[in-house]
C-alpha cells in the first residue's frame, strides 16, 4: 500500500499547520490500521537537557494511536477522544535526533477503541516509548462534519 496523508487540522497541537507552538506533524497511512510520521524534537520541548520532555511523549502517542482508527478518507474521519492512555517509557526520547512514530489499531467495539503507538529511534529502530489508548466516538453533534474543511480539517502540502 502507498503512504496515503492523513489531514491535518489548523490549531491541534499535535497536528495544527498554524498553531505556533505546536509540533506540527503530518501523518500517512502506510497499511491498513497503521499510520506513521516522523519528527525531529527541538530543544525548547525538552524537560531535561537532550531529553524531551514525557508530557510531549505521552501527547504524541495520545494522538498517533487515535489516528489510528481515522483512516485516510479526508471527508469521513473517525474523531476520537482519548478515555484512558498508558504511556512505558522505555528509554529517554531524545531531542535534536530524527524519531520515528508508529501507530496500530488494536480493538474495535464500536464507539470505544483501542489503539498501539510508539517511538522509535528513526535509524537504529530502538524503541523508547509506547503506549496504548482507549479511545471513544466524539458524538455526532459536537461538530459538523459537513463543515470540516472550513474548519480547517483537510490534507495540506508537504
Amino acid at each position: 500500500m502507498p503512504k496515503i496523508k492523513q489531514p491535518n487540522s489548523r490549531n491541534c497541537f499535535i497536528c495544527g499547520v498554524e498553531n505556533p507552538v505546536g509540533l506540527h506533524l503530518h501523518f500517512y497511512e502506510t497499511g491498513p490500521g497503521v499510520i506513521e510520521t516522523e519528527y525531529l524534537a527541538p530543544e525548547h520541548f525538552e524537560g531535561y537537557p537532550g531529553i524531551l520532555h514525557g508530557g510531549i511523549v505521552a501527547a504524541i502517542i495520545d494522538e498517533v494511536s487515535g489516528r489510528a482508527y481515522m483512516g485516510s478518507d479526508a471527508a469521513k474521519p473517525r474523531f476520537m477522544f482519548t478515555g484512558k492512555l498508558e504511556i512505558k517509557y522505555r528509554k529517554n526520547v531524545p531531542t535534536g535526533k530524527r524519531l520515528k512514530i508508529i501507530g496500530k489499531v488494536m480493538e474495535n467495539k464500536g464507539r470505544v477503541a483501542k489503539a498501539w503507538g510508539g517511538i522509535y529511534d528513526a535509524e537504529t529502530g530502538e524503541l523508547y516509548a509506547e503506549g496504548t489508548g482507549m479511545h471513544i466516538n466524539v458524538p455526532a453533534n459536537q461538530f459538523d462534519m459537513n463543515k470540516l474543511e472550513e474548519l480547517g480539517w483537510k490534507v495540506y502540502p508537504d
